[in-house]
């Protein structure tokens, strides 16, 4: 297994375990992990992490700091390996409408993405805000700064949609579908599409069970020869503190 996800692991616990002694309620955090390892015939390894930190010193202003990797090895070789963080500041203005800003990273080199940054501002509206049904929808845009594995880069301006419905079965099981459309301005043909349904089932007041689909489709990869669309199929255990 690669340092960088030895290191990103000591990271994940880390900040869990300072979140684990915060007293202050304006402190929460979310943290999502699998793993699993096959011997024999067959050998495997997959490691799965997520870390949500959120803080929200003012009941109009929250901001909030994910951590993911993935990790994926057969017989000795990595098949999949993949990073990335995003801070993100909001303030609401009313109860339903909000801005925020975002600045992110990411790896993905067998997507062909080196490294990959962005940070730009986004509007937000809760057309939905419960007792069951939740929907929200922001539109933005970000100044992005690619490098690619063939050695190549480019930076753009490109516009930002996204939208996000969860809908509660019951107080233990929720559902939630999200959806992020990313257009550069100028080169019509460089467009994202990232689609996540998950199924979430509570198991104690900390402990859940996330059962998630993800679709990533990049309708203009570098390399060219890369496939479009990537899935991935998870079960992962969710500590809400």
């Amino acid at each position: 297994m690669s340092r960088n996800i030895i290191v990103l692991f000591i990271l994940f616990v880390f900040v869990s375990g300072n979140v684990l002694a915060q007293k202050n309620k304006t402190w929460e955090d979310e943290a999502e992990a699998s793993y699993v390892q096959t011997t024999g015939n067959t050998k495997t390894k997959h490691l799965s992490l997520k870390n949500m930190l959120t803080y929200a010193p003012h009941e109009r202003f929250e901001t909030s700091w994910e951590a993911k990797a993935l990790y994926n090895e057969n017989d000795g070789n990595r098949t999949a390996e993949r990073y990335s963080t995003e801070l993100r500041a909001d303030y609401s203005f009313t109860k339903r409408f909000y801005s925020a800003f975002l600045a992110g990273w990411k790896r993905d080199e067998f997507s062909g993405i080196e490294n990959s940054y962005y940070l730009g501002p986004t509007l937000g509206y809760k057309i939905f805000s419960g007792p069951k049904h939740y929907l929200r929808a922001e539109p933005g845009f970000d100044y992005n700064f690619d490098e690619y594995t063939d050695k190549t880069d480019q930076s753009y301006l490109r516009g930002r949609l996204f939208a996000k419905y969860t809908y509660e079965f019951t107080d233990k099981t929720r559902f939630t579908q999200s959806l992020k459309y990313l257009q550069d301005i100028q080169e019509q043909e460089n467009y994202n599409i990232t689609s996540d349904t998950a199924l979430i089932t509570s198991l104690t007041d900390i402990l859940s069970m996330k059962t998630s689909y993800e679709v990533k489709y990049d309708n203009s990869p570098v390399p060219k020869d890369l496939e479009k669309t990537d899935t991935t199929l998870s079960v992962t255990l969710v500590i809400n503190i």
